[in-house]
Protein backbone atom coordinates (compact mmCIF):
# COMPACT_ATOMS: atom_id res chain seq x y z
CA UNK A 1 0.00 0.00 0.00
CA UNK A 2 1.70 3.31 -0.94
CA UNK A 3 1.12 6.60 1.37
CA UNK A 4 -1.85 8.15 -0.48
CA UNK A 5 -3.55 5.11 -0.59
CA UNK A 6 -2.87 4.63 3.13
CA UNK A 7 -3.46 8.51 4.03
CA UNK A 8 -7.00 7.89 2.15
CA UNK A 9 -8.71 4.94 3.67
CA UNK A 10 -7.17 6.46 7.47
CA UNK A 11 -9.48 9.08 6.38
CA UNK A 12 -12.50 7.53 5.46
CA UNK A 13 -12.34 5.39 8.40
CA UNK A 14 -12.30 8.87 10.31
CA UNK A 15 -15.35 9.97 8.08
CA UNK A 16 -17.45 7.09 8.34
CA UNK A 17 -20.93 7.10 9.55
CA UNK A 18 -21.14 5.59 13.19
CA UNK A 19 -23.51 3.89 15.44
CA UNK A 20 -23.79 5.07 18.69
CA UNK A 21 -25.65 3.48 21.37
CA UNK A 22 -26.46 5.28 24.88
CA UNK A 23 -27.42 4.42 27.76
CA UNK A 24 -30.14 4.79 30.67
CA UNK A 25 -30.63 9.08 30.79
CA UNK A 26 -32.88 9.25 33.70
CA UNK A 27 -33.80 13.01 33.19
CA UNK A 28 -29.98 13.82 33.17
CA UNK A 29 -29.87 16.54 30.36
CA UNK A 30 -26.33 18.03 31.59
CA UNK A 31 -24.74 14.47 30.91
CA UNK A 32 -26.48 14.23 27.80
CA UNK A 33 -25.75 17.38 26.72
CA UNK A 34 -21.83 16.67 27.67
CA UNK A 35 -22.02 13.82 26.58
CA UNK A 36 -23.01 14.46 22.73
CA UNK A 37 -20.23 17.31 22.61
CA UNK A 38 -17.85 14.99 23.83
CA UNK A 39 -18.70 12.13 21.50
CA UNK A 40 -18.83 15.19 18.03
CA UNK A 41 -22.07 13.95 16.92
CA UNK A 42 -22.13 14.02 13.17
CA UNK A 43 -25.48 14.17 10.66
CA UNK A 44 -24.82 10.79 9.18
CA UNK A 45 -24.32 8.75 12.48
CA UNK A 46 -26.58 6.49 13.84
CA UNK A 47 -27.82 7.33 17.66
CA UNK A 48 -29.34 4.83 19.34
CA UNK A 49 -30.87 5.42 22.91
CA UNK A 50 -31.67 2.41 25.03
CA UNK A 51 -34.97 3.81 27.10
CA UNK A 52 -35.33 5.21 30.32
CA UNK A 53 -35.46 9.15 29.38
CA UNK A 54 -37.93 10.05 32.30
CA UNK A 55 -37.95 9.43 35.85
CA UNK A 56 -34.69 9.98 39.22
CA UNK A 57 -33.06 12.75 37.57
CA UNK A 58 -33.54 16.53 37.66
CA UNK A 59 -35.23 17.24 33.91
CA UNK A 60 -36.82 15.12 32.38
CA UNK A 61 -38.68 17.88 30.43
CA UNK A 62 -35.06 18.84 28.81
CA UNK A 63 -33.98 15.23 27.99
CA UNK A 64 -37.32 14.51 26.02
CA UNK A 65 -37.53 18.22 24.02
CA UNK A 66 -33.55 17.42 23.31
CA UNK A 67 -34.38 13.43 22.32
CA UNK A 68 -37.13 15.23 20.30
CA UNK A 69 -34.74 18.10 18.31
CA UNK A 70 -32.71 15.24 17.77
CA UNK A 71 -35.19 13.46 16.21
CA UNK A 72 -35.83 15.99 13.59
CA UNK A 73 -31.70 16.63 12.92
CA UNK A 74 -30.47 13.43 13.54
CA UNK A 75 -31.21 9.55 12.63
CA UNK A 76 -32.58 8.86 16.34
CA UNK A 77 -33.46 5.04 17.07
CA UNK A 78 -35.38 5.82 20.55
CA UNK A 79 -36.00 2.26 22.58
CA UNK A 80 -38.53 2.08 24.98
CA UNK A 81 -37.58 1.50 28.29
CA UNK A 82 -39.65 0.13 31.89
CA UNK A 83 -39.77 4.39 33.32
CA UNK A 84 -41.41 4.92 29.89
CA UNK A 85 -43.95 1.95 30.45
CA UNK A 86 -44.53 3.41 34.40
CA UNK A 87 -45.11 6.81 33.39
CA UNK A 88 -48.04 6.28 30.10
CA UNK A 89 -49.59 4.00 33.08
CA UNK A 90 -49.65 6.49 35.27
CA UNK A 91 -52.43 8.37 33.27
CA UNK A 92 -54.29 5.22 33.93
CA UNK A 93 -55.18 5.74 37.41
CA UNK A 94 -54.36 6.99 41.05
CA UNK A 95 -52.40 3.82 42.04
CA UNK A 96 -50.30 3.48 38.77
CA UNK A 97 -49.45 7.06 39.68
CA UNK A 98 -48.68 6.34 43.14
CA UNK A 99 -46.27 3.24 41.59
CA UNK A 100 -44.58 5.82 39.08
CA UNK A 101 -44.09 8.93 41.51
CA UNK A 102 -42.63 6.16 44.09
CA UNK A 103 -39.76 5.82 41.48
CA UNK A 104 -38.70 8.79 40.39
CA UNK A 105 -41.60 9.97 38.46
CA UNK A 106 -41.99 12.97 41.40
CA UNK A 107 -38.70 14.47 39.55
CA UNK A 108 -40.41 14.49 36.24
CA UNK A 109 -43.02 16.72 37.28
CA UNK A 110 -40.87 18.64 39.33
CA UNK A 111 -38.97 19.24 35.99
CA UNK A 112 -42.64 20.55 34.39
CA UNK A 113 -42.96 23.06 36.99
CA UNK A 114 -45.47 20.68 38.46
CA UNK A 115 -46.97 19.53 42.17
CA UNK A 116 -47.08 15.77 42.43
CA UNK A 117 -50.18 16.41 44.76
CA UNK A 118 -52.09 16.99 41.96
CA UNK A 119 -52.83 13.47 40.65
CA UNK A 120 -52.90 12.83 37.51
CA UNK A 121 -54.79 16.16 36.72
CA UNK A 122 -50.85 17.49 36.57
CA UNK A 123 -49.75 14.87 34.00
CA UNK A 124 -52.33 16.39 31.64
CA UNK A 125 -50.13 19.64 31.73
CA UNK A 126 -47.53 18.04 30.33
CA UNK A 127 -47.12 19.03 26.69
CA UNK A 128 -48.65 16.98 23.94
CA UNK A 129 -45.44 16.47 21.81
CA UNK A 130 -43.86 14.86 25.39
CA UNK A 131 -46.68 12.61 25.07
CA UNK A 132 -46.72 11.90 21.50
CA UNK A 133 -43.07 10.83 21.60
CA UNK A 134 -43.13 8.79 24.09
CA UNK A 135 -46.42 6.85 22.94
CA UNK A 136 -45.86 6.83 19.57
CA UNK A 137 -41.39 7.30 18.57
CA UNK A 138 -40.05 4.54 21.33
CA UNK A 139 -39.21 1.15 19.66
CA UNK A 140 -39.19 -2.34 21.41
CA UNK A 141 -35.48 -3.00 19.64
CA UNK A 142 -33.22 -2.51 16.90
CA UNK A 143 -30.89 -4.57 15.04
CA UNK A 144 -27.73 -4.03 12.87
CA UNK A 145 -25.73 -6.60 11.07
CA UNK A 146 -23.65 -7.53 13.74
CA UNK A 147 -25.53 -6.14 17.29
CA UNK A 148 -28.85 -5.92 18.22
CA UNK A 149 -30.53 -3.08 21.06
CA UNK A 150 -32.51 -3.53 23.60
CA UNK A 151 -33.78 -1.81 27.26
CA UNK A 152 -33.27 -4.56 29.55
CA UNK A 153 -32.64 -7.87 28.32
CA UNK A 154 -33.46 -10.74 25.67
CA UNK A 155 -33.99 -14.40 25.47
CA UNK A 156 -31.14 -15.96 23.43
CA UNK A 157 -33.22 -18.92 22.44
CA UNK A 158 -35.64 -16.40 20.46
CA UNK A 159 -35.76 -14.30 17.77
CA UNK A 160 -36.68 -10.35 18.86
CA UNK A 161 -40.01 -10.36 17.77
CA UNK A 162 -40.80 -13.27 19.90
CA UNK A 163 -39.39 -11.47 22.69
CA UNK A 164 -41.64 -11.13 25.72
CA UNK A 165 -41.92 -7.82 27.36
CA UNK A 166 -40.97 -8.83 30.93
CA UNK A 167 -37.41 -9.58 28.92
CA UNK A 168 -37.30 -6.43 26.71
CA UNK A 169 -38.20 -3.90 29.46
CA UNK A 170 -37.82 -5.29 32.93
CA UNK A 171 -35.04 -8.30 33.23
CA UNK A 172 -32.35 -7.66 34.49
CA UNK A 173 -28.65 -8.15 33.40
CA UNK A 174 -27.80 -11.73 33.94
CA UNK A 175 -24.76 -12.40 31.73
CA UNK A 176 -26.43 -13.88 29.24
CA UNK A 177 -24.83 -16.61 26.56
CA UNK A 178 -24.91 -15.53 22.66
CA UNK A 179 -27.87 -14.75 21.24
CA UNK A 180 -29.20 -17.68 18.79
CA UNK A 181 -28.62 -14.52 15.68
CA UNK A 182 -25.06 -14.69 16.55
CA UNK A 183 -25.63 -11.05 17.25
CA UNK A 184 -23.83 -9.19 20.16
CA UNK A 185 -26.82 -7.78 22.87
CA UNK A 186 -26.14 -3.95 23.71
CA UNK A 187 -28.79 -3.03 26.46
CA UNK A 188 -28.77 -0.75 29.66
CA UNK A 189 -31.93 -1.03 32.60
CA UNK A 190 -29.06 -2.98 35.49
CA UNK A 191 -26.99 0.01 36.41
CA UNK A 192 -23.17 -0.78 37.14
CA UNK A 193 -22.47 1.76 39.68
CA UNK A 194 -18.68 0.96 39.37
CA UNK A 195 -19.49 3.72 36.84
CA UNK A 196 -17.95 1.00 34.27
CA UNK A 197 -19.85 -0.76 31.47
CA UNK A 198 -19.68 -4.87 31.56
CA UNK A 199 -18.83 -6.57 28.71
CA UNK A 200 -19.18 -10.21 28.50
CA UNK A 201 -18.33 -10.49 24.70
CA UNK A 202 -21.82 -11.63 23.87
CA UNK A 203 -23.60 -8.69 25.65
CA UNK A 204 -22.99 -5.29 26.73
CA UNK A 205 -24.50 -3.12 29.43
CA UNK A 206 -24.10 0.16 29.20
CA UNK A 207 -26.17 1.64 32.02
CA UNK A 208 -23.40 2.96 34.27
CA UNK A 209 -25.68 5.36 36.90
CA UNK A 210 -25.78 8.85 35.37
CA UNK A 211 -29.03 9.67 37.95
CA UNK A 212 -26.21 8.69 40.56
CA UNK A 213 -22.84 9.32 41.15
CA UNK A 214 -22.24 7.58 37.90
CA UNK A 215 -21.90 8.07 34.03
CA UNK A 216 -23.76 8.26 31.07
CA UNK A 217 -22.13 6.19 27.91
CA UNK A 218 -22.10 6.16 25.04
CA UNK A 219 -20.77 3.34 22.70
CA UNK A 220 -19.25 3.45 19.70
CA UNK A 221 -20.37 -0.46 18.38
CA UNK A 222 -17.88 -0.68 15.29
CA UNK A 223 -14.75 0.98 17.28
CA UNK A 224 -15.67 -0.28 20.65
CA UNK A 225 -14.61 3.12 22.09
CA UNK A 226 -16.55 4.24 24.85
CA UNK A 227 -17.46 8.16 25.80
CA UNK A 228 -18.99 8.69 29.40
CA UNK A 229 -20.23 12.21 30.81
CA UNK A 230 -21.36 13.38 33.92
CA UNK A 231 -23.86 15.94 35.25
CA UNK A 232 -20.87 17.74 36.89
CA UNK A 233 -19.95 17.98 32.71
CA UNK A 234 -16.86 15.93 33.44
CA UNK A 235 -16.06 13.28 30.53
CA UNK A 236 -13.51 10.24 29.75
CA UNK A 237 -13.20 8.19 27.27
CA UNK A 238 -12.24 4.30 27.39
CA UNK A 239 -12.36 1.01 25.54
CA UNK A 240 -14.37 -2.15 25.59
CA UNK A 241 -11.04 -4.11 26.89
CA UNK A 242 -11.05 -1.57 29.93
CA UNK A 243 -14.56 -3.35 30.96
CA UNK A 244 -14.98 -6.06 33.50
Amino acid sequence: MDIEEGIEKRELRTYMSRTLAIGDIHGCLHALDALLEFVELKADDTLITLGDYVDRGPDTNGVIEKLIELDRTHHLVALRGNHEIMMLRACEGKSNLRGWLSVGGDAVLQSYGLDPEQGTESLKLIPSAHWSFLKGKLLPYYETNTHFFVHANADPQLELFDQADYMLYWERFNYPVMHQSGKIMVCGHSSQKCGLPVNTQSAICIDTWACGTGWLTCLDVQAGILWQANQQGETRRLSLDDCP
